[in-house]
Formats: C-alpha cells, structure tokens, sequence
C-alpha cells in the first residue's frame, strides 16, 4: 500500500482524554501509564469497566525494546510514543522500502494479542484510503506487532479544535467524510470504538482520515453492545466540539471544556451564536438524545449510514468566499491632470507639488532664424523624397511597355522563400485541476502554471510506490490541467514547461461546443498524443483545432530519487 504524505502525528494515538462511547487508558508525553479515570465519558459508558478492560485480565509487561532494534530484519524502531498496559507504540523506519512507519508491539502471551491480531489483518483487507491502513501483522518471538502507515504531513483534529470552532464549510466536511468512511467499514464489518479527535487526521488537501480502526479498541479490549450506535455518537460529538469548541458532556476532555454542570445536552446554536442551523440539528441526532433538538422532532442517527445520509439530504455549504485586500485610492498625477487642469473631485490630503509651466518658445530674432532653418530644410528634403518617387515610377511603367512583362523586385523574389509568420501565445482566462474521479490534489496552485513565471509550478504530492499516483483508487485516471481560453479559438500549438522531466502526458482538446468538460471523454480532439516529456512539452500543428478548453493530461510521474514519485507543471502557453 502507499503511504500517503499528509506535521508529525501520534502513531498510537494514545493521547488526549477518552471518547463518550468507550473508557481508555491515559499515557503522559515519556510513555509511562497513569491512573486511570473516566474523564469525558458519558456516565452510561463508564459502568462495569476500568479503563475498557475487564478486571480478571492480568497484563504482562510491555517488550523491554529499545531504540535501533530491528523487527523482521526490515522494521528499525526509532521512538517510543506510548507505552501503558502491556504494549508500546513506536515511530519506526521501514529499511526496505525506505519510508517511516508506525508500530504497536506487545507479548505474545497478552490477553489481547489474538484480537489485536485479528483486527489489524481485517482492517488491512479493507484498503480504503479514508483510513490510515495496516500494513503489517506478524506474531514472531514471542513478540506480536502490527506496523501501519506514519502520516509525517497530516493535522490531528485536536491541534484543529484547539485553535478554536471551524467555519460551516470544514465542520460540513468533518462529519460528511467521517460519516461515510464509518459507514464503509460497519458494512465490512469493523468499527472503531474509540474515535476521539486523536484518532482523525486531517490531510494538506483537506482529506480527513481515520486512525486505529478496530485496532486502537483491541488494544484495549474495548467492547461495545451497539457499535454502530457508539461509533455515530463518536462522530456527532466531533460534529458538536467542531461547531462549539466545547466536549458536549460535563467534564473537560481533549482539550476542550465541557458543558455546564446541571444543564444536559443542549443544541450547538444554543451554546455559540452564529452556529449553522442545519449541522446544529444534525450533530444533535447524531448525539445519545433521541433526535430531540430546539425546533425540530427529527429521528435520530443511530448508524454511520443514516448519518451520512442525513448530511447528503442537507443543503450544501459552500466555502467561504475568498476575502482581499481593498486597493489602495486612486491618486491622480499632476501630468494626469494637466497645468489647466480641473481640480480632482477628491483631494488628498498630502498637497501634489505643482510642474511648473513649460517655457514660451523662443521670441528672440536667433529663435525666428532656427525656425526658419528648420522649415526649410524640411521642405528641401520632401521635394528630394518626391523625385526619387517619380523617378522610380517613369522607370518601371518603361520597362513594362518595352517587354509587356512586369519584373518582380527583389521583395517580392524573396516573399516565397520566407517562412509563415510564428505562432503567438493566446489569452488564458483560467485553469482547473483535472479531476476525473472528483478529488483534487493541489488546487490552489494551479494559478501558477498560466501566470507567465517560471518560478512558480503545480507540484503532486509524493507518492510511493507506484509511478501511477502511487495506484491509488482515486488517482487511476492521473490528473493534470485543463485551461480555459474563455471563448472558442483557433489552436495551432502548445508549449508546456514541466516540473520534472520523465513525465508521461497527453495533450488534448474539447469540442467547440463544450461548455465544462471534465473528463478524458470530453477531450476528443488530440494534439500531443501520449509521450514521455522533456523538460518541455512542444507541439506544432500543421491544421489548427477549435476548441476552447485544453488538457494538458499527465499519467504516470517519474522518479523523485527518494524511492517515490512526484511530477507537476510550471507553465503553459497555448498557440493560435
């Protein structure tokens, strides 16, 4: 599987307080275990458990390891994350293929072991990449671990939350993804049960991504009666400390004050002005209240799939419109306005300094003398001009009475042997990300490539693997960039700077009467067929293309030297 680049996170996920649905252990920053408690779980949740284990279990000690041991001959642990109740987590370096790695190690004859076992192998088999996936499940000497992907880019939603409330836009987002990423696994059969904002990551391009599913509850023998039930309430108190920057139950956890002692559960909107109606209602279907919110009876979600079918139902929110800065008042220049001038309607308060008035032309008699020169020789050079003219005339009117034939000049002997006049770059009134599946990768840098300088690019992200976008699901088709010349033109060429060369790219066209296209389907007019660029990706057509939109396809990426694979665009001109 490939890992995905997405600041540096938690590999365990072992920090923060506990989720409403499940208690947990505590571990502080250097690993050792404290005492247990059952801060921020809902008192239903709390009954017959000591920190989500049984009492009768007897934990063994976690594997006395230490930095540089190497698991498999390929795995070289680097830190230790956690280390409480019988297992540790580290931050490791996978030697093979190069490439940092997360591992959770505990003894072979932990109780836990045959569950931890079986949940990472059934979280590995379901491969979607809403998760961050098992790579590895080994048990060997005596040892049982279970290797994962290490996220270096990625935000964890506690770093998120603790900057405050999110906008509508990203809160929408959050519980749009989550829920149908949940609802994904809860049909293959896994739930989490312990999906606290330490266990979702946000990536660069806005994904959010699930950790520890299955695996962070076998840990720590974690059970629920109604999974489905515990990992939607999960989701709707994310939903709810998104909108609020509050935990929707009495006690502080993750980071976040609870609700007042003595008032329940009450809606987002009731708890923080300018909460988007419509996801106030839904994290309070989500949450443990019977679907009761304050002016609505609507039934509650009591599983991912009726969650994120709620979402669908929902308006969509858009994001928010990008704000700039207002320019600067227009200041009107002395030359603007002239010595005669009106006077500006909008004074400044700075006084403009006034040009002085030009001086009145010479009066003096040497003054009259010069003008006078200078009018003659003018008129002596015109007069010279106009017998030349004449003269040149008489002599080929003569020349074609006596042979009836008129002799080319010399410019026109040498028209045929000119060539065409070069093609000229045409105006681009914009550029998109190619999306075929509908997930961008780099959407605000696609400006770069149709700016005119080439010390700006639209760069992919590294990916590991494969040279195909590392063959992800949603990266099959490639991706690339589709101009818009705003109205319909003749192309006779294009001219592509690349990031990197090696990069293997199509260069295509839409039909005339194409009003958005957005896949290869829609760009049925070819003019590069499919090549592995240079440095710079040239192309001449011997008969111009009609077309407004042209795509500018890249398949495959070349070699970063690291053991991944990155490609990108830095600029791109269009001929007519």
């Amino acid at each position: 599987m490939a890992e995905r680049s997405t600041a540096a996170v938690d590999v365990a996920d072992n920090s923060g307080d506990e989720p409403p649905a499940a208690k947990a252990d505590e571990a502080t920053t250097d690993g050792t275990a404290q005492a247990e408690d059952t801060k921020g779980a809902s008192p239903k949740d709390t009954e017959n458990t000591d920190g989500g284990r049984k009492r009768s279990e007897a934990i063994p000690a976690s594997p006395d390891l230490h930095s540089g041991h190497k698991l498999a001959g390929r795995y070289r642990l680097e830190e230790c994350v956690t280390r409480l109740d019988g297992f540790s987590s580290w931050r490791a370096v996978d030697e093979k293929l190069r490439r940092a790695v997360g591992v959770h190690l505990l003894p072979a004859d932990h109780p836990r072991a045959r569950s931890v076992l079986a949940a990472a192998r059934s979280s590995a088999l379901l491969g979607d990449p809403r998760f961050v996936q098992v790579l590895d499940a080994v048990e060997e000497n005596d040892l049982v671990y279970v290797v994962h992907e290490w996220l270096p880019d990625a935000t964890e939603l506690t770093a998120l939350l603790a900057a405050g409330p999110m906008e509508a836009h990203d809160a929408y987002q959050l519980v749009s993804q989550l829920s149908q990423a949940m609802a994904a696994a809860h049909r293959e059969g896994l739930s989490h049960l312990r999906l606290t904002p330490g266990a979702v990551l946000r990536s660069s391009t806005g994904q959010y991504r699930i950790r520890g599913l299955a695996v962070n509850a076998a840990l720590r023998g974690i059970t629920a009666e109604r999974p489905l039930r515990t990992d939607t309430e999960a989701i709707g108190a994310l939903l709810y400390a998104a909108l609020t920057h509050r935990w929707p139950y009495g006690d502080d956890a993750h980071g976040l004050a609870g609700l007042p002692k003595g008032l329940g559960l009450i809606a987002p909107d009731q708890v923080r002005a300018g909460v988007h109606r419509g996801l106030s209602e839904l994290a309070m279907r989500a949450l443990a209240n019977d679907g009761a919110t304050a002016s609505r009876q609507e039934p509650p979600c009591t599983t991912p799939d009726e969650l994120a079918k709620a979402v669908a139902a929902m308006p969509r929110i858009l994001p928010p419109e990008p704000t700039f800065a207002a320019p600067p008042a227009y200041q009107r220049t002395t030359y603007q306005q002239g010595t005669y001038g009106r006077p500006s309607s909008h004074p400044s308060a700075v006084t403009q300094p006034v040009m002085p008035a030009p001086p009145a032309p010479l009066q003096s008699r040497t003054g009259r003398v010069l003008k006078w020169t200078v009018s003659a020789l003018l008129i002596a050079a015109l007069g010279l001009g106009s017998w030349q003219l004449a003269e040149a005339l008489l002599d080929r009117t003569k020349g074609s009475d006596d042979t009836g034939v008129t002799e080319p000049n010399e410019d026109d002997k040498n028209k045929g042997d000119k060539p065409a006049p070069s093609a000229e770059p045409l105006d681009i009134a914009g550029a998109t990300e190619f999306m075929p599946d509908g997930s961008g990768i780099k959407q605000r840098e696609v400006a770069n490539t149709v700016d005119g300088d080439r010390g700006t690019h639209w760069v992919t992200p590294r990916y590991e693997g494969f040279a195909n976008f590392g063959n992800l699901p949603q990266r099959k088709q490639g991706s690339g960039i589709i101009v818009d010349l705003g109205k319909v033109r003749d192309v006779s060429g294009i001219d592509v700077s690349m990031y990197r060369s090696g990069q293997t790219t199509t260069v295509s066209a839409a039909s005339p009467d194409a009003s958005s296209p957005s896949t290869t389907a829609d760009f049925d007019q070819q003019i590069v067929k499919r090549t592995v660029a240079g440095p710079t990706l040239k192309e001449t057509l011997d008969k111009p293309v009609r077309t407004r939109y042209v795509l500018i396809h890249i398949t495959e990426l070349p070699a970063d030297g690291t053991g991944g694979y990155r490609g990108g665009i830095t600029d791109i001109s269009v001929l007519g």
